[in-house]
């Protein structure tokens, strides 16, 4: 028994314990958790490659990039410059933890235009040129998916400037970074749904990871990409038509249609009861994505939050000739646009008619 203990012990020191995110698939996709956009010691990070696979198994991502600078290498004179070392020497860790290594790399550039991230490379070399353009075509020739990194980085160059046209007309462009960190731009959420970028958020982390627990109000941000199956290619093909959408603190963002598939799947109506003129009625979420529901109809409570994997119980006063009620709320949290938050209706009535689901506004 001694022993046992010992081994467990020494496996939560040596970082052996993964904790499990509870989010629920999707439109008949699996949902991956998702983190493209770190940084090793082969450019300004201050880790080496393995333990950024390390630190993804153990907080329960499905996938990672390491996009390590190829302009800007600080630490050349201890670590020599290849671009594609990085990815060599994490891909057998990823391997054996079950994490899927995106091969990436960042063009970096002064801002505007900016950074980039590039993923799906097969050779990172031909990406080390002086002219930004000819970078992205040597990306693009090996099928790469490429995106804006934190647009809003620095507030006095922020802006959509006449190269990021240039390189959206070639097709280049086709992601945006709406979280970058502990930041959210709420122009970058702007750009994704008017110019149809797909929606990103990672950590661009440099130094170890701070977290010692993952826990729904503090957690990475992440990507969460809906995939036909757990492959780098059904990632690709995922992001390629922008099925993703961002956890960012107790936020989710994207559009709106994988938002109302998010809050369908993961909250129920259930125990229903109903009386002469109120309803009682519990919710249940499933999922790790905390709820914050505001009345926008003339039933229900005022707000209702309803924490992640967790059960809450609501009443309502009703016209005693109702058998069905539908309660008009707006998920706040679960962001579709800047400031705005997804409707939903809470359809109460007897088993197993009662349901949570979103309510489609045609926007």
């Amino acid at each position: 028994m001694g022993v046992v203990v010992v081994l467990l012990q020494a496996s939560v020191i040596l970082g052996q314990v993964r904790q499990e995110i509870r989010v629920p698939d999707i439109m008949g996709y699996k949902t991956l958790k998702c983190d493209f956009h770190m940084h090793t010691v082969f450019s300004d990070g201050l880790v080496w490659p393995t333990v950024r696979v390390d630190e993804a198994w153990q907080e329960g991502l499905d996938a990672i990039a390491i996009t390590d600078h190829i302009e800007y290498q600080p630490h050349k004179q201890d670590v020599p410059t290849n671009h594609n070392r990085p990815y060599e020497i994490a891909l057998p860790r990823a391997r054996e933890r079950g994490i899927l290594l995106v091969k990436a790399t960042e063009i970096t550039r002064d801002t505007p235009p900016g950074h980039f991230n590039a993923l799906f490379l097969d050779d990172i070399t031909p990406l080390d040129t002086k002219e930004l353009l000819e970078a992205m075509a040597a990306a693009d020739k090996q099928g790469a998916f490429i995106w804006w990194n934190h647009p809003g980085w620095k507030p006095e160059h922020k802006g959509w400037f006449d190269i990021h046209t240039a390189i959206y007309e070639k097709k280049y462009l086709r992601g945006i970074e709406v979280v970058n960190g502990e930041t959210y731009y709420p122009e970058a959420h702007e750009w994704a749904l008017s110019k149809n970028l797909t929606f990103m958020a990672n950590t661009d982390l440099h130094g170890p990871c701070p977290l010692s627990k993952t826990t729904p109000e503090k957690h990475r941000p992440m990507t969460f990409v809906f995939c036909r199956a757990k492959s780098i290619p059904a990632i690709k093909d995922a992001l390629i038509a922008g099925r993703t959408a961002i956890w960012f603190e107790n936020k989710v963002i994207g559009r709106q249609e994988y938002l109302e598939a998010l809050f369908r799947a993961a909250v129920r109506v259930t125990d229903v009861q109903s009386g002469q003129k109120v309803v009682r009625f519990s919710l249940r979420n499933g999922a790790d994505l905390p709820v914050t529901l505001q009345r926008a109809g003339k039933l229900g409570p005022q707000e209702v939050s309803l924490p992640a994997g967790a059960t809450v119980r609501v009443s309502a006063n009703v016209d005693a000739t109702d058998k069905q009620v539908q309660l008009a709320y707006t998920a706040s949290n679960f962001l579709i646009g800047p400031e705005k938050g997804l409707p939903v209706n809470l359809v109460v009535a007897g088993e197993p008619a009662a349901r949570a689901e979103a309510q489609s506004t045609g926007n």
